[in-house]
C-alpha cells in the first residue's frame, strides 16, 4: 500500500457511503408516490422470496397511485398480500389484472417521524465516513512506522483525508437537507 492507494481507496469507500445513503433515503416515503418504496417488499415466487420489481411491472398512475402489473396472472393475490403485509401502511386493491396502490397523504406527525428517520440515516452515513477516515489514518501511521513514507508525506496525506472527510460530510448534509425538504412538502 502506498499513500496514494490509501487516499484513493478512502475516497472510493466514502463515495459508496453516499450512494448507499441515497439508496436508503429513496425508500423513505414522501408525500408523492414513487415506485422505489416497493423495492424492499418481497413476494413469495414459487417458494423463494423475490422483490416485487422482479415479478411485476411498477408504474406511476398519478401523483398518489402506484400501478403494479404482475407478469403472471396467478401472482396477483400474492403481490397484493405482500404489499398489505409490508410495514409501509399501504392498502392495495386489484382491478382486473392490475393492482392499484394508493399512497395516503402523510400527517404532520408522520412527516416529523420520517424526518427523524432521515436524520438517523444521515448520522449513520457520517459515522461510516469517519470510520473510513480512521482506517485511512491508521494505514498512514503503519506506512510511517514501516518507513514506507516520510513524516511530511504522512502529515500531508492525513490533511488530504481530512479534507475528503469534510467534503463528504458536507455532501451528506446537502442530501439530508433535500430529503427533509421533500418529506416536509405537503
Amino acid at each position: 500500500m502506498t499513500v496514494a492507494d490509501i487516499k484513493k481507496s478512502s475516497e472510493q469507500k466514502m463515495q459508496k457511503s453516499i450512494e448507499t445513503l441515497k439508496a436508503d433515503l429513496a425508500k423513505v416515503r414522501t408525500g408523492r408516490a414513487h415506485t422505489g418504496i416497493l423495492d424492499h417488499v418481497m413476494v413469495d415466487y414459487y417458494g423463494s422470496p423475490t422483490a416485487i420489481g422482479q415479478v411485476a411491472n411498477l408504474t406511476l398512475i398519478d401523483a398518489r397511485t402506484i400501478g403494479v402489473q404482475p407478469w403472471e396472472k396467478k401472482m396477483l393475490s400474492a403481490i397484493e398480500k405482500a404489499i398489505r403485509d409490508s410495514d409501509l401502511g399501504l392498502n392495495p386493491s386489484s382491478q382486473g389484472d392490475m393492482i392499484r396502490v394508493p399512497t395516503p397523504a402523510l400527517t404532520e406527525e408522520r412527516r416529523k417521524e420520517l424526518v427523524k428517520l432521515v436524520k438517523s440515516e444521515g448520522e449513520g452515513a457520517k459515522i461510516a465516513i469517519r470510520n473510513i477516515r480512521r482506517d485511512a489514518n491508521e494505514g498512514l501511521k503503519k506506512l510511517l512506522k514501516d518507513k514506507a513514507c516520510s513524516e511530511d508525506d504522512e502529515r500531508r496525506a492525513q490533511d488530504d483525508v481530512q479534507k475528503l472527510t469534510d467534503k463528504y460530510v458536507a455532501e451528506i448534509d446537502k442530501v439530508l437537507a433535500e430529503k427533509e425538504k421533500d418529506v416536509m412538502t405537503v
